[in-house]
């Protein structure tokens, strides 16, 4: 059965959900699922915004049908050339094979990588500032590199005022009846999975982020049409997610929260990180959130990375290294390009504990970040008489730390 929506004035979305999906890129765990965006905009001419991924292609192409009524499609736009959202373009150029394809010129080399069969489609390159004419809607591109491919290009309506905007906007999780989301919903439902898909997916590209919003700036968007989760009416009081892409590609954190990670073999790292956190809620009060790294999909941490100011790892040493799941997040939080946070760091090792050493090598090497000199360093196990200077080194995590900062 087809299920289509209208989004604004002639413009429909026509995308799908994925529920059976577990792992997106077959990397990040997608316990809500997922849903991929389509639009069509029925006019003089017809225009669609992308395709979806194999996954829902039948969906697809039901809700494409129905939404067509019998006509055929002049345009399909391509805004962002990945696979969960181009996958099913030989399918409709199959059916409607006159069809104009149009999208950047970094689009049309990787089409030429997915589907060299289409190299003789018929072409329209677009560049930054062109428009394109529907009817009663026109077009205006901008172009938006590495958020997050390089032939990425948003879409903004100067009739609706709605803005298509790629994969940037988006969230994990599927769309729950109504298509559009607003501020309570957002945060009673979406918020986490949000900043989660922000901070893996996009958070790599802050400054590029960062430009393609002083490009939108000058506009009056009325509504954002992502390619994954929820679209958004934008006004007055409904603009929360312009205000966290703003905090999140400056690396701002959301709070001061304290985000403790740990590592363990037998449950002596793990002890000594819950009692630090105990310190922390005695001593402050600043909220903190305590993870297993051996237990929690890294994309987690990354996401709370991006929400909390300061970040104490608890460590292991092991074969001279540092722990390999705590390894593992930490060239994460490089490859993200980790910035404008505070670490401290504490070691165990039986008869040689050296990750503290090792774990401030790797971190030194992000961007405006402080990493707090003392390391706190035991050996086996905590005992009562390491509690005094695991208290000091709470207050000296804790220095400067303002309980008062919090976005929500």
């Amino acid at each position: 059965m087809f299920n289509y929506q209208q989004a604004v004035q002639d413009t429909y979305w026509i995308g799908a959900n994925d529920r059976r999906l577990a792992l997106f890129e077959n990397l990040f765990p997608l316990p809500k699922g997922v849903s991929y965006n389509s639009y069509a905009v029925i006019d003089e001419k017809i225009v669609l915004f992308d395709t979806a991924d194999a996954s829902v292609g039948d969906q697809y192409l039901e809700n494409l049908e129905a939404v067509l009524g019998g006509r055929t499609p002049d345009y399909l736009v391509i805004l962002h050339m990945e696979p969960d959202h181009c996958a099913l373009l030989r399918s409709v150029i199959s059916r409607y094979p006159d069809i104009t394809l149009a999208g950047s010129a970094k689009a049309f080399a990787l089409l030429g990588q997915f589907f060299p069969s289409l190299a003789e489609q018929k072409k329209l390159i677009l560049k930054e500032g062109d428009t394109l004419c529907s009817g009663a809607h026109t077009f205006r591109f901008i172009t938006a590199p590495m958020v997050h491919w390089p032939e990425v290009l948003f879409a903004y309506d100067e009739t609706t005022g709605a803005l298509f905007s790629a994969d940037a906007f988006g969230t994990f999780g599927t769309i729950e009846g109504d298509i559009f989301t607003d501020v309570e919903i957002f945060l009673d439902n979406y918020i986490d999975e949000t900043r989660r898909y922000y901070a893996n997916i996009v958070g790599k590209y802050g400054q590029q982020v960062q430009a393609v919003m002083k490009k939108t700036a000058g506009l009056d968007i009325k509504a954002i049409l992502p390619l994954h989760g929820p679209l958004w009416h934008i006004g007055e009081h409904s603009n929360i997610i312009l205000d966290l892409y703003q905090r999140w590609s400056t690396y701002t954190p959301e709070t001061d929260d304290v985000l403790v990670v740990y590592g363990s073999l037998y449950g002596h790292t793990a002890s000594a990180a819950e009692a630090f956190a105990a310190f922390v809620e005695e001593k402050t009060d600043l909220n903190v959130r305590v993870f297993d790294v051996s237990k929690t999909d890294v994309s987690y941490l990354i996401a709370e990375v991006w929400r909390c100011a300061r970040i104490v790892l608890f460590c292991p040493t092991y074969n001279n290294g540092i722990y390999p799941p705590m390894k593992n997040f930490l060239d994460d939080m490089e490859a993200l390009g980790v910035q404008n946070r505070t670490f401290a760091l504490a070691e165990n090792g039986s008869w040689a504990p050296v990750s503290g050493k090792l774990m401030r090598e790797k971190l030194s090497g992000l961007k405006n970040c402080t990493i707090i000199e003392d390391t706190f360093s035991f050996k086996s196990a905590l005992h009562a008489s390491d509690l005094e200077r695991l208290s000091a080194f709470a207050d000296v995590a804790l220095e400067g730390a303002d309980d008062t900062i919090d976005l929500f």
